[in-house]
């Protein structure tokens, strides 16, 4: 059976494209002066300080070669951590330490890592291995996050995240990414992830897909994804809508992760986020986003906001 679908039923089910999402939405209500705001993850973390967002415990910043011979001293009373690269994309560059062995790092995966490594990992950041365009980069050295057991239990190794889209300040759509032994443990949908589409309304479950193709069960520990609702989901929601005012960016992508001590955290911000969230959710952004756009009187706080939505594009 072909899979293809003509473009009239594409638009008759809402499904906002590429093109549209470029010019209509991203080009339209993002000033490109706030980019670095988002696309630096440092930035984003120093911003969302300042309208009490919580985002995971800063560790060190590293932005000189000879700062790395203080990263073992950082790291020695570290049970787990995250290193990245400030401007780094796609979670290239991203080391996630479990525990310590000895004077052996541990992933999730079970490798062990020396610290030989880790520094050299950190010499890569700077020189702009992973950074957008390949220039100088900042690395940044952060606690782990370690998900509920509700949701762990769902993901194989990586963390499992969940991205809103916010437009204007209304989040109008969200997933939860699941990590899968053909991701290689990160929650990133392209190289295999799963994607579950969450109700604006609820944080419940919807919808769950694999490679673009429906699916029912997480393929490696085989639970029901329809089983999935997330804990906090009103507070996620404000959060996602703060990031408005933050960024002063009209459409964006809000990356945030349930940690089982802190709660709900900011992960990152994107400001190009993809159109995979309508296969996830097996809805389209564009009635949503024409929606928000007729409104004649907008709601001026988040938690109004965040509330609209629910009622709104709730299941």
């Amino acid at each position: 059976m072909s899979a293809w679908i003509s473009p009239f039923r594409l638009r008759k089910a809402g499904i906002l494209g590429m093109n549209e999402r470029n010019v209509s939405y991203i080009a339209r209500y993002n000033d490109r002066r706030s980019y670095p705001l988002v696309d630096d993850k440092l930035k984003t973390k120093l911003l969302a300080e300042e309208f009490d967002i919580k985002t995971p415990r800063l560790r060190q910043v590293v932005r000189q070669q000879h700062e790395i011979s203080h990263f073992s001293d950082m790291a020695v009373d570290l049970e787990g951590f995250a290193i990245k690269p400030s401007k780094g994309s796609g979670g290239k560059g991203i080391t996630v330490i479990q525990r310590r062995e000895g004077d052996q790092y541990v992933k999730a995966s079970g490798a062990h890592l020396t610290l030989g490594y880790l520094e050299r990992h950190l010499s890569n950041i700077l020189a702009g291995l992973y950074s957008l365009g390949g220039t100088p980069d900042v690395a940044i050295v952060e606690d782990l996050v370690r998900p509920t057991a509700l949701l762990s239990k769902f993901s194989f190794q990586g963390v499992p995240d969940i991205r809103i889209v916010v437009f204007q300040g209304y989040p109008v759509m969200a997933m939860l990414r699941l990590s899968t032994r053909a991701s290689d443990g990160k929650a990133n949908l392209h190289q295999g992830a799963v994607g579950v589409g969450l109700d604006i309304g609820s944080g419940h479950a919807l919808n769950a897909v694999q490679f673009n193709r429906q699916v029912l069960l997480h393929p490696d520990t085989g639970l029901p994804v329809s089983d999935i609702r997330i804990d906090d989901w009103d507070t996620m929601l404000v959060m996602a809508a703060r990031c408005y005012e933050a960024t002063g960016l009209g459409y964006i992508g809000v990356d945030l992760v349930l940690d089982e001590v802190e709660g709900p955290l900011l992960l990152e911000l994107n400001a190009r986020p993809g159109l995979a969230i309508q296969m996830a959710n097996g809805k389209g952004l564009l009635p949503r986003l024409r929606n928000i756009e007729s409104l004649k009187r907008p709601h001026f706080t988040p938690e109004k906001r965040a509330a609209y939505s629910m009622t709104t594009f709730g299941a």
